[in-house]
């Protein structure tokens, strides 16, 4: 017997939904904290038809889009829940407001990009890495003996 579309999910058939093994879904879970299931006595997790959609748009960003974890966060972070949805289709639908919206995906902020450095820097920088490396190599022999 199929669940009605309004039915809590278990993680089993959450992830078998969205597409994933239950174990991403507790991954994203420590990665997303806008992926709240409800959980009951002994931690089990059950997810509201609005979890599972958010958990699909995930997986569109992340596995179909080839966005990074990082660059979904940052989204999460300055834009909230509902700009997933956006990113994940062109129109998408948030369930938990009701709401459709044709989407502009929003701009991930990007790292400013780095100066040319001179040569003399970049011989610097091998220098100083060369340096860390022997010193790790040195505590390392210090912590084994």
């Amino acid at each position: 017997m199929a669940k009605g579309p309004e039915a809590f999910r278990t993680i089993s058939e959450a992830a078998d939904e969205v597409g994933v093994a239950p174990h991403v879904l507790r991954f994203w879970e420590t990665r997303f904290s806008v992926i709240r299931p409800m959980k009951r006595a002994g931690g089990r997790r059950f997810y509201r038809p609005q979890d599972v959609a958010l958990l699909r748009s995930l997986r569109t960003l992340l596995h179909d889009h080839g966005r990074s974890i990082r660059d979904v966060q940052q989204v999460c972070r300055r834009d909230g829940a509902k700009a997933l949805y956006a990113l994940a289709s062109p129109i998408a639908t948030a369930p938990e407001a009701g709401i459709a919206f044709a989407a502009e995906p929003p701009q991930v902020a990007q790292e400013p990009s780095q100066p040319p450095r001179d040569e003399g820097a970049r011989t610097r920088l091998a220098a100083t890495r060369e340096d860390l490396i022997a010193i790790k190599l040195r505590l390392d022999a210090l912590l084994a003996g």
